[in-house]
């Protein structure tokens, strides 16, 4: 071999050691997965039971499904506390009728709500407090699996209480004794409701029936009747359909004032209906 071709080797085999070399100093190492976090503060997303065709204009809350909730509520808050009890320490029998025929209605409602909250809550805190005690331990897929579930109750129960909340809020009128600010309104209530009876006075009732009833009127802030409730027939048809033709012949009633406005959506009068021998209607307040 000629001294070129030596040369030449002696240069290429220093120059293959000293590439392998520098290889063997070069590590690899996996990226670290904290600088791929995510930072999104995510989304507050509540799940609905119903839904909209029709999408609300400006939305409270992210859901599911369109759902225009309407209510008179004041904020737009997700959680709420239900309303405070009406005083009826005042109030005559039958205004206390009325007014528990209403708590019995909501009373399965909360009940349901507060059941629904303690199993979600004990299913909660048995998979912090007793890990140890389960067959098994839970996947990934369990875990999300009961999340989910816990997350759809308390969004329903969420739901109710702001249904709850933004309920119409109401003043039940029925004893002697009344707030001056309502006691105008029920007085021009009056004086309008006993003025229409006696000028529509049941002809089938004149010189032949007389009696008395119970009745319960709802009238809303713009003076339209809500409702109407007979709470005591007086044990003839002629008399009770007259006194509700009445009602619905006097209505709308005067729109509320500010003063009751103000905190008051709905008010219900509960007066005794009292057919004469003479033929005149009147009402008088419940005892």
């Amino acid at each position: 071999m000629g001294k070129t071709a030596r040369y030449a080797l002696e240069w290429g085999v220093g120059l293959s050691l000293g590439l392998h070399a520098l290889l063997l100093t070069v590590h690899f190492v996996m990226p670290d997965a904290s600088h791929f976090k995510l930072r999104d503060r995510g989304l507050d997303v509540v799940l609905v039971n119903s839904r909209h065709a029709q999408r609300p204009d400006k939305a409270d809350l992210l859901a599911q499904s369109n759902l225009d909730g309407g209510g008179t509520g004041e904020k737009g808050d997700k959680l709420a506390t239900p309303l405070p009890p009406q005083d009826s320490s005042q109030a005559g029998t039958g205004l206390v009728e009325a007014q528990r025929r209403s708590e019995q209605a909501e009373t399965p409602q909360m009940q349901a709500m507060t059941t629904a909250r303690s199993k979600a809550s004990i299913a909660s805190d048995t998979r912090q407090t007793n890990p140890v005690d389960t067959p098994r331990q839970a996947s990934g897929y369990d875990l999300l699996d009961s999340s989910a579930a816990v997350a759809r109750i308390e969004a329903q129960i969420d739901k109710d209480l702001v249904d709850y909340a933004a309920r119409p809020r109401k003043k039940f009128i029925g004893a002697r004794t009344e707030e001056y600010r309502f006691a105008q309104y029920v007085e021009d209530w009056r004086q309008k409701i006993e003025r229409v009876g006696n000028l529509n006075y049941p002809p089938a009732a004149r010189g032949k029936l007389y009696g008395s009833l119970l009745l319960s009127i709802s009238i809303r802030a713009d003076g339209n009747v809500k409702h109407v409730e007979i709470q005591r027939s007086s044990g003839n048809k002629i008399l009770d359909d007259a006194a509700v033709r009445i009602v619905q012949l006097s209505s709308p009633f005067p729109s509320f004032p500010d003063a009751i406005r103000k905190d008051t959506d709905e008010i219900v009068i509960t007066r005794t209906w009292k057919f004469t021998n003479a033929d005149v209607v009147r009402t008088e307040n419940t005892e």
